[in-house]
């Protein structure tokens, strides 16, 4: 009898715990997607680039403006690696280049085809100053030594004959739609300057609402050397007309002054200067069209024209079409410049004034 009655103790006690099973509430099996990942800290880019350039006064001495200096020839540009990597308020960016372009840019240095183009550290103190300690290339101007940053492939004077980069250390700030910079540098260009004189820089930038209207005041002066000031003053400002045409704007003011020796006195300046309007069309997504006109004085005779009989100015004219596919672009030039003096040569050999210039470059990204 007592068994009869634990057996249906247990019988009656299984069933209450099944049924109880059953009106709970379902357990969900479902697998939980994984977490997006964190990006990451690290970002790598760079690209690549080749022309051919033909000049049709048959003269590679043709080219008073950097990386395009060869005639009737296949030539390599830049292969540039970038690599960047941020840990909070710190981080650090190494930039290097193999080829032709980068030893123009870096011609200071020993002739090398291999450059560090940039390397710098920067730490942000309480989200509102930034530091930057290192080499990096300079914010004067409009173009960008890398070929994929530019839509045309040939340069300016203007950037030709600026500043390439600076070595030093300087500080960014922000306030809404204005940024300020300041530094201090090694002279232009010396990734190295084991002497006492050092350039000031500085930047003020200002942008509308939208961001369609751009404008950046660039500065820079310094002593090269004991005997020489050097100084300039470059403005660039952009325009998003519309979805499909922008324009940009680029001039600059450069002077020099000089002093027979350390103890005299400096010397009137001589200056040089340009201007430039670039009007880019964007018609499809795969076609880019942008036609620079360029005019460069060098009446002081400081540089184009330091070896003519005068000084002189040349007013330069590139249309450039882009033909984009995936990282890949495709960019046929030609470039026709007029100078006030004859600096260019003709086929012949004989001097002339004008020059026109034929290219078709490609240029890769990732």
């Amino acid at each position: 009898m007592l068994q009869r009655f634990f057996a249906t103790g247990i019988a009656l006690s299984c069933l209450f715990v099944a049924q109880a099973q059953q009106s709970a509430t379902p357990v969900d099996t479902t697998i939980a997607a994984p977490a997006a990942p964190a990006p990451s800290p690290f970002t790598f880019s760079g690209g690549a680039d080749a022309y051919f350039r033909y000049n049709l006064g048959d003269e590679a001495a043709n080219n008073f403006t950097s990386f395009t200096n060869s005639q009737n020839s296949f030539e390599l540009g830049m292969v540039t690696v970038k690599g960047e990597h941020t840990k909070g308020k710190v981080g650090m960016v190494a930039d290097i280049g193999f080829g032709q372009r980068a030893e123009d840019f870096s011609y200071n240095d020993a002739n090398t085809r291999f450059i560090i183009k940039q390397l710098y550290l920067s730490y942000t103190i309480k989200d509102k100053v930034k530091l930057t300690a290192g080499s990096w290339a300079t914010h004067v101007g409009y173009e960008l030594v890398d070929a994929f940053g530019n839509r045309n492939y040939s340069m300016s004077y203007m950037f030709s004959y600026g500043p390439f980069f600076h070595t030093g250390l300087k500080a960014e700030t922000s306030f809404g739609k204005s940024g300020f910079m300041l530094g201090v540098a090694n002279p232009t260009d010396l990734k190295s300057a084991n002497f006492s004189n050092k350039y000031i820089i500085g930047q003020y930038s200002v942008a509308s609402k939208n961001d369609k209207i751009k404008a950046y005041l660039n500065f820079q002066a310094g002593k090269p050397d004991d005997v020489t000031k050097v100084s300039q003053i470059d403005l660039v400002a952009t325009g998003a007309v519309t979805d499909k045409f922008s324009i940009g704007l680029n001039g600059t003011l450069a002077g020099v002054k000089s002093k027979p020796t350390t103890d005299g006195d400096y010397g009137d300046a001589s200056t040089w200067y340009g201007a430039a309007v670039y009007l880019n069309l964007d018609p499809t997504s795969w076609l880019g069209l942008t036609l620079r006109s360029e005019y460069f004085n060098d009446d002081d005779q400081l540089l184009v024209f330091s070896g003519a009989a005068a000084g002189g100015n040349i007013l330069a004219t590139t249309l450039s079409a882009n033909f984009k596919v995936e990282g890949l672009t495709l960019i046929p030039e030609i470039r026709f410049e007029k100078a006030s003096e004859d600096v260019f040569l003709s086929s012949s050999g004989a001097a002339t004034s004008t020059s026109t210039t034929l290219l078709v470059a490609a240029v890769y990204k990732f």
